[in-house]
């Protein structure tokens, strides 16, 4: 920042030695290297603040996570399909609901009757 070398410290010393003597030299070069201390702290502190100001100020960015990678099986070939022997049991019978509905819409008494014999 200065760009002080050797020989320009040198100097300051020898002036300072000069000017305030071997008793005072010593107290007065502790009182100065606190306070460059103290505004070193300050200055990072006051960087950190603006730092993180403009960290609040800037929109979040996320990391865009990855999209799994494809399966090596088409997904229709996932999906569990019941066997002929045990899973047909329960699967509905589609034609078997049709003519229900179909016969319920022809005789709506006899669909009521035979509803409410099916509860017991």
């Amino acid at each position: 920042m200065f760009d002080v070398g050797f020989w320009e410290l040198v100097l300051i010393f020898g002036l300072g030695l000069v000017i305030l003597g071997p008793e005072r030299l010593p107290r007065i070069a502790a009182q100065v290297g606190r306070w460059v201390g103290r505004a070193r702290r300050t200055a990072s502190q006051l960087r950190r603040q603006l730092e993180m100001e403009i960290r609040l100020d800037e929109p979040p960015t996320y990391p865009r996570s990855k999209p799994p990678p494809p399966t090596s099986t088409p997904a229709s070939e996932n999906i569990e399909q019941p066997d002929s022997g045990e899973g047909a049991d329960h699967a509905p019978d589609v034609e078997a609901i049709e003519e229900d509905e179909t016969a319920a819409e022809a005789n709506p008494d006899e669909a009521k009757a035979a509803e409410t014999h099916g509860k017991d």
